[in-house]
């Protein structure tokens, strides 16, 4: 396992997309970087951290077998790895809002982004963006955004929980390739935000409607049963959950 320690980069993803399309690089490589000029989330948002307070690194995954494994099992590996690992702190509440934000007592913790390299028609190459709100105090303007400093009062070694990510997911991959993807459907769903709870939603017209988070499907639609009963499902960019 290879491990490129870095000050300030736009991007740990695009950086280690590029390494990759550049040379042939060793399999669950990781890039980490102190600080990111331009990180990135789900619909794009930026990652907004404290340089040097946080973890923000990616992992490079060969050889992915599309024919064999749903793609959105991916998301649900990485979030069950990183709650996995959380677990052994003793944070409250944690849970995963769909489709891969990581939440302790309701505040975001850490955010997920995974892109896939085309490969050949039966495999993709993988490079997986994570950022974990470490030892960060100061959130004033996210006010639903936490830190492990702030939910637990103390200061956590970043490099110590870095090696135990990695080597979760590392762990968790090599289940995969031998088990089969079912354990990381059902640990998902056992962690998914405000599943089998009334919740608000709203659309892309920002119109606001009630609905139950009743699972999320094979292919990452959020399948909601609405009021009037009707069983509907939602793709990443057609709603969003308010809480």
């Amino acid at each position: 396992m290879n491990i490129i320690k870095l000050n300030a980069i736009p991007s740990t993803n695009i950086f280690l997309k590029e390494l990759a399309q550049q040379n042939s690089i060793e399999n669950f490589t990781v890039v980490s970087a102190e600080y990111q000029t331009n990180g990135k989330g789900q619909r794009g948002n930026i990652w907004n951290v404290e340089e040097g307070k946080n973890l923000t690194f990616s992992v490079f995954v060969n050889d992915f077998d599309i024919e064999k494994y749903n793609v959105f099992v991916l998301n649900c590996l990485v979030a069950v790895s990183i709650v996995e690992v959380l677990n052994e702190y003793d944070l409250y509440h944690l849970k995963i809002k769909w489709p891969n934000d990581i939440l302790s007592e309701s505040k975001k913790i850490a955010g997920i982004l995974i892109e896939n390299l085309f490969k050949n028609s039966k495999q993709i190459e993988i490079i997986i963006g994570i950022g974990l709100n470490v030892n960060q105090e100061n959130f004033d303007d996210l006010p639903k955004a936490s830190s492990l400093f702030k939910l637990l009062g103390k200061k956590i070694d970043k490099n110590e929980l870095l090696l135990k990510l990695v080597h979760q997911l590392k762990n968790n991959f090599d289940l995969l390739y031998s088990t089969g993807e079912e354990t990381f459907w059902e640990i998902y769903h056992e962690y998914l935000f405000r599943k089998d709870i009334p919740s608000v939603f709203t659309d892309n017209l920002e119109n606001q409607f009630q609905a139950i988070i009743k699972h999320v499907s094979r292919d990452g639609k959020l399948i909601l049963e609405l009021e009037s009963e009707e069983i509907r499902s939602y793709d990443i960019k057609e709603i969003k959950l308010l809480y």
